[in-house]
């Protein structure tokens, strides 16, 4: 049924999932004991259904199917693992050494996504 979808529903579903994503784990600090996939999910609900056109573009009995689900469910493990797995930038990692010596913190950050989480928090550290 996913894959039935056209090309630009599929990249705005993938977008909603990393947009949110990303945003619930900047919510939790990067915080993965505070993690929770049910919050997460709560979370991207939210943000599809408040900004997001796809949803009205898929029709109610494939929202409703039980396939759906488990292909969009598979889609968001892919999305989550793809940003999990990103490395972080030379000039992510340079741009954050610079500011943490200058603050005196030590964040550590495994991906590029928390890269950028760290250093917008120490950019407005500086502020």
């Amino acid at each position: 049924m996913y894959k039935q979808l056209s090309s630009g529903v599929k990249i705005s579903i993938t977008r909603s999932i990393s947009t949110s994503y990303e945003a619930y784990l900047a919510s939790i600090g990067w915080d993965e004991d505070k993690f929770s996939m049910e919050d997460f999910m709560t979370s991207w609900q939210t943000y599809f259904k408040d900004n997001a056109a796809w949803i009205d573009k898929i029709p109610q009995e494939v929202l409703l199917s039980n396939e759906f689900h488990a292909e969009i469910a598979k889609k968001i493990d892919e999305v989550m693992s793809k940003i999990l797995n990103e490395a972080p930038t030379e000039k992510q990692k340079a741009e954050i050494a610079k500011l943490q010596k200058k603050l005196g913190t030590n964040y550590t950050f495994d991906c590029k996504a928390e890269a950028t989480y760290v250093e917008q928090l120490l950019k407005d550290k500086l502020k």
